[in-house]
């Protein structure tokens, strides 16, 4: 599996710089984030211009796995409010209009957080319907929509989250695992084994149990050498990406520390 960085662990930093660290650290792929505040990564940018984007990581020898388009006016797919839900799907819209331009087969989306407001269910069906509206436009630029499991009080099992990503009933919509967000209440194992090729990305992070905090790659709980054998159970192929930020030097570890783990 290739090995790479999301721009969310750098920030606000431009192209060069994000694929500067790829050839330092020996990362084969990275996640984008184009946002309306971005430096030379804009959410507005045309075809032509995105076109070049991809060309020049292309030329660095890094794979582009993933993208997320952010409006300033991000949205919540779970809130009760059909505006805050409107905006986050012109979202996750224009996150897979950006990656079928560029040729890459997976979006980011962060759903948003659940509030006391309403019922679950209602934030459910809302959640669902909202999908199953996006599955079309997913399909036509064959880009996966991939949702992460994040603090947000919902999905809070496999079992919840596999049934809901069958209520939507769409191979063109799955889940981005995120290895460490369940460790303080589940296990990646376990996430892996239930959801299976729902997964279409991966990002890595660590986390101690006991302290209740993220922590460095290998310095954590995760059981590295099981989580890489249950991906490749799965059939698994895509990059594996961390999520994991700290100075520069830090960030140049964490190169070798994933093509380790990757390795396992």
């Amino acid at each position: 599996m290739k090995t790479g960085i999301t721009q969310f662990a750098l920030g606000k930093v431009s192209l060069d710089e994000i694929l500067g660290l790829c050839r330092e650290a020996g990362y084969e792929a990275v996640e984008l984030v184009f946002a309306e505040d971005g430096r030379d990564l804009d959410v507005n940018m045309s075809d032509a211009e995105l076109k070049k984007v991809g060309q020049r990581c292309a030329a660095a020898g890094v794979e582009i796995t993933s993208v997320v388009a952010l409006y300033a006016e991000g949205g919540n797919l779970l809130s009760r409010k059909a505006e805050e839900r409107a905006k986050k799907v012109r979202c996750v819209a224009r996150s897979v209009e950006i990656a079928g331009v560029l040729g890459v087969g997976a979006v980011l989306v962060h759903p948003g957080a659940l509030g006391v407001e309403g019922t679950y269910e209602a934030a459910w069906d809302d959640f669902r319907d909202a999908l199953k509206g996006l599955a079309p436009v997913a399909e036509g630029q064959q880009v996966a929509i991939a949702i992460e499991n994040v603090w947000n009080k919902f999905l809070l099992s496999p079992r919840e989250t596999a049934q809901f990503l069958d209520e939507v009933g769409s191979p063109w919509i799955g889940f981005y695992l995120d290895t460490a967000n369940m460790m303080a209440y589940g296990y990646p194992e376990q996430w892996i084994l239930s959801l299976g090729p729902r997964i279409k990305r991966v990002h890595f992070k660590d986390f101690k149990r006991r302290e209740h905090q993220f922590v460095n790659l290998l310095d954590g709980d995760t059981d590295w050498p099981t989580v890489m054998k249950l991906l490749r159970q799965v059939g698994y192929q895509g990059a594996v990406i961390h999520e994991v930020g700290g100075d520069h030097q830090t960030l140049v570890d964490l190169g070798a520390r994933m093509r380790r783990i990757a390795a396992m």
